[in-house]
């Protein structure tokens, strides 16, 4: 009775220690914006100050994503996990993708960075993983200040200037109703799904 007593503090380090290590890996990935929206054509043509943007600012960002994301925690060496749920999309199985554009508190060059959304031609969900140091002009932002807002721009198929609403057949691309969101997993980390928000945030409202 009294060796299992002594046992026990022996063991108590090393299991807090375990503990504390699966707590660090779950902890190490952040939702950075959950949006549900519909997006018109008149919206993408009075999107301000970009057309075809639909801007994703304030109180639709986290609050608590990190001031830094170099450390404690590496983020900016990790991966973007983003999950794209087109709940409504017009007939006819136009091909279309979303850029998804990091605005930073600090930029360089062109002061901003974005990557693609798999191209899509029905509603569905949609997810991929996306390496921070693959896409492109992720150099052009300084990563230690932040992040400020995201830019989330629909386009066709045709490459960085198919903005949707320039398209004469905009009717393929408009109106649509999507739930986008984006978790950020840190270096070495592995994106768990379990961190998304289910329900889904409804930022209609908002």
């Amino acid at each position: 009775m009294h060796k299992r007593n002594l046992l026990l503090p022996a063991f108590a380090p090393f299991l807090l220690l375990f503990v504390a290590s699966v707590s660090l890996c779950r902890a190490e990935q952040f939702v950075l914006f959950d949006v549900t929206f519909t997006f018109t054509k008149e919206q993408a043509d009075n999107s301000k100050p970009s057309p075809s943007h639909y801007y994703v600012r304030g109180p639709m960002m986290n609050a608590e994503r990190p001031k830094d994301w170099t450390a404690p925690v590496d983020y900016r060496n990790g991966t973007a996990h983003v999950r794209l749920e087109v709940l409504e999309k017009p007939e006819g199985g136009e091909a279309t993708t979303w850029s998804v554009c990091y605005i930073p508190n600090k930029g360089q060059n062109h002061g901003y960075g974005c990557f693609n959304t798999d191209v899509y031609k029905d509603a569905g969900v949609f997810e991929k993983d996306i390496p921070m140091t693959k896409f492109w002009q992720n150099g052009d932002i300084v990563w230690s200040e932040g992040i400020k807002e995201m830019h989330l721009v629909i386009k066709d198929n045709s490459g960085g200037k198919g903005h949707a609403h320039k398209r004469t057949d905009h009717g393929k691309f408009f109106p649509t109703k999507v739930r986008m969101t984006v978790v950020q997993v840190s270096a070495g980390a592995k994106y768990d799904p379990k961190l998304l928000p289910n329900p889904p945030a409804d930022t209609e409202k908002k």
